[in-house]
């Protein structure tokens, strides 16, 4: 079932229904498809500036709000990257059914990396930007200050008083923006019209609970694991100051090439955690530079 919503001046928005949940997307050109997917707490309109272009310059590019994000319904259920897994692929089943170049940032690029490892058969490739290694830290990874902490937070975020405190501070415009300034390199780039995109989905009913469902969530498998399995090229880029993803983490996808696999690794200088949109026009051209010379829109 799909339904015409929304229009913004750059593309509509649909909907489309998912065992029983709303879900938002937008589909925009024609030719090889593209499939772009956000990071957390963001959603579609985090690629504003990327879908037009792509689009344009000959690619069939649909853009996804994962469930519990953007405009898709905030079910209260327990996340994984696994429901999502699903989700995107249940999606291509629907809506595309062509091997697709599925396009990530942070965790929606662990997601596309998923799917290019366990479903080949779908996959023309796989775009990476600032890519996350898990949904949440796992224990080994934190020191056992760390640790602690993060298991008093978790507690903080699922307690029914102290949850909503949390989340309402979290959300807060103000913290919103101070956080995206730790992420973004270039201020000017953090403007009103990026804080809505990120606030707006936090007012909606159910917000709190996945926010706390995501944050508890198990992380799900790691890139040391999935790169493997990969068969399809790969597109690594990544801003080089990214505090939260730093580009050390690059490196297994450098190793992976060096062990004969085709990736290609492109760090993007004075750009941060989301480099598509703080640089969309560097980002886009290597994306379209990286897909024409493997012939995918010959």
């Amino acid at each position: 079932m799909t339904l015409t919503t929304a229009k913004s001046p750059q593309f509509t928005k649909k909907t489309w229904i998912w065992q029983n949940y709303q879900i938002q997307y937008t589909v925009m050109g024609s030719g090889q498809p593209l499939v772009l997917i956000h990071g957390f707490g963001a959603s579609i309109g985090h690629w504003r500036k990327n879908i037009p272009v792509l689009a344009n310059a000959g690619y069939q590019v649909f853009a996804i709000d994962l469930l519990g994000f953007g405009d898709s319904e905030k079910a209260v259920i327990d996340y994984s990257m696994d429901v999502w897994v699903n989700l995107v692929k249940d999606f291509y089943d629907t809506h595309i059914q062509r091997p697709t170049i599925f396009i990530g940032n942070s965790i929606g690029a662990l997601l596309s990396l998923i799917i290019v490892a366990k479903y080949p058969e779908i996959a023309a490739g796989g775009v990476l930007i600032n890519s996350a290694g898990g949904l949440s830290h796992r224990p080994q990874e934190l020191n056992p200050i760390l640790r602690f902490i993060m298991t008093t937070f978790h507690k903080l975020v699922t307690h029914p008083v102290t949850g909503q405190f949390v989340f309402d501070r979290v959300r807060q415009k103000s913290q919103i923006r101070r956080t995206l300034y730790q992420v973004y390199s270039d201020r000017n780039t953090v403007t009103d019209e990026l804080v809505d995109i990120l606030y707006d989905p936090s007012c909606h009913p159910g917000a709190k609970e996945v926010f706390a469902s995501i944050l508890t969530a198990p992380p799900g498998p790691t890139p040391d694991e999935l790169l493997p399995k990969v068969t399809s090229p790969l597109l690594v880029i990544w801003g080089e100051n990214d505090p939260w993803t730093p580009i050390s983490g690059a490196k297994i996808y450098e190793n992976a090439r060096e062990n004969g696999q085709n990736i290609q690794v492109i760090p993007i200088p004075n750009a941060g955690h989301c480099p598509h949109d703080e640089v969309p026009e560097i980002v886009n051209q290597q994306i379209l530079n990286w897909c024409n010379n493997l012939g995918f829109n010959n």
